[in-house]
């Protein structure tokens, strides 16, 4: 049996454990919060190294990408370095192949034309591919990362401004305490709306769940959300919020989705690679044989 783990900064309420049958081989995926701790986060990484087949960084990221730079948020990076045996994945690898194709595949069926559509990312940085894919399908988009992750009332409108303001202001970002722009541990489930009004103008919202869930207004009726995963209670949240429908990106499993962190896990397990050898297509390859394909969650009838 092969065995993932994501070691998460968010909360241990959200543990779960499965075993799972994929690819022709038994996986066990586990998600381990560490209630936003820094230092059993990082003790968590090197107890594991070497016991299991991939380890996963949940509730932060190591690496923020602009265009063809990539930033290392120092704090994290520091924290998981010292694993020298398992391979360590944040998602990113995943985020920027099945985040991109999930645009792509909803505009290409029809499901949801966005040249058509007020598109609201909440951050951009952390979900590159995605951004990349809704300015390429013509979509209205904001792009909410001073708004959301600096708290600035500057939203940004085009994606040239994604990547000028990102190459300016993440070398120093990822250098700065990573708990000032994303939220960890009890902070994941605390809900402080802000901006409602980029929130209210959109069709769709996009990206981060725990990024939509803290700043998002109470009701958003008749909004689609897409986003990475969502548990049974998140999607009573939503429904409560009078959200017409969920799309989740990751690929659902005995009836759960799983973090982008734990699926790129399977991936590199699967493969039996490191992570930074694997191309972009391998990671769809792999998709493709799971049968993955974006989930569209009706609220209505949920």
């Amino acid at each position: 049996m092969k065995t993932v783990v994501s070691v998460s900064l968010g909360t241990s309420k959200r543990d779960k454990k499965e075993t799972v049958e994929l690819l022709g081989d038994t996986y066990q995926l586990e998600r381990r919060g560490t209630d936003g701790d820094m230092k059993r986060f990082g003790e968590l990484f090197l107890e594991l190294d070497g016991k299991v087949d991939a380890l996963g960084v949940g509730g932060a990221d190591i690496y923020l990408v602009v265009e063809d730079r990539k930033y290392a948020f120092r704090e994290i990076l520091n924290l998981v370095k010292g694993v020298k045996k398992t391979p360590v994945v944040d998602g990113g690898g995943l985020k920027h192949t099945l985040e991109r194709e999930t645009i792509k595949a909803l505009q290409a069926s029809g499901e949801i034309d966005f040249s058509k559509s007020k598109v609201l990312l909440v951050s951009a940085v952390d979900r590159f591919g995605m951004a990349q894919a809704l300015h390429e399908s013509g979509a209205s988009v904001v792009y909410g990362d001073f708004l959301f992750g600096i708290g600035m009332p500057i939203p940004i409108r085009t994606y040239s401004g994604v990547k000028t303001l990102g190459k300016l202001l993440l070398p120093i970002i990822t250098k700065l305490p990573f708990k000032w722009f994303y939220p960890t541990g009890e902070k994941q489930e605390t809900r402080t709306p802000k901006y409602p009004k980029y929130f209210l103008e959109a069709d769709i919202i996009c990206g981060d769940w725990h990024y939509i869930r803290k700043f998002m207004p109470d009701q958003l009726e008749g909004k689609t959300i897409i986003t990475q995963t969502l548990r049974k209670a998140d999607l009573k949240f939503l429904q409560e919020a009078k959200v017409a429908a969920a799309i989740t990106t990751t690929p659902v499993i005995n009836g759960e989705t799983f973090a982008t962190n734990v699926m790129e896990g399977v991936i590199v397990a699967h493969l039996g690679r490191r992570p930074e050898d694997i191309k972009p297509e391998e990671y769809l390859e792999v998709l493709a044989k799971l049968g993955w394909k974006p989930n569209r969650i009706d609220l209505s009838q949920a």
